[in-house]
Formats: C-alpha cells, structure tokens, sequence
C-alpha cells in the first residue's frame, strides 16, 4: 500500500520518534509504514488520518494491480 506519512511528517518537520510518540508505537513501526513494508491495522491508519487531521483515503492508496485484458 501507498501512503504520504513520510511527506506529511517532513511538511512538520516532524523526526520518526516524533511522530511515533503521537501515535504511540515504535519509530520502527513509523519506518515500517512510510517505506511499504508493514500496512497499519485498521484502528492505527485512523489515528494517523486524525493525526494529520485527514481521511486515510487521503493518506493512504492501494498498490495499482495490472490487470490483463479479457479475451
């Protein structure tokens, strides 16, 4: 999954801790999430989005699936 956290976290000029501190998990997990390689649970992407004062739609975008075409 896609997401802005490291771009909205920069606009801040908030660090990892920082932003880990607001939503009470490791800065391991804020790395985690802002490089695709963990997806928040559902109850942690709102405390993001209320972080951020934003929908976790704005937040957060599936990865394109490419589709092939139908014969």
């Amino acid at each position: 999954m896609k997401n802005r956290l490291k771009v909205l976290r920069a606009e801040r000029d908030w660090t990892q801790a920082r932003l880990a501190q607001e939503l009470e998990v490791s800065r391991q997990t804020v790395n985690a999430i802002e490089t695709g390689k963990f997806d928040p649970s559902l109850p942690l992407a709102f405390r993001i989005a209320r972080v951020f004062e934003m929908s976790i739609e704005e937040i957060f975008r599936p990865e394109e699936v490419s589709r092939s075409p139908r014969t």
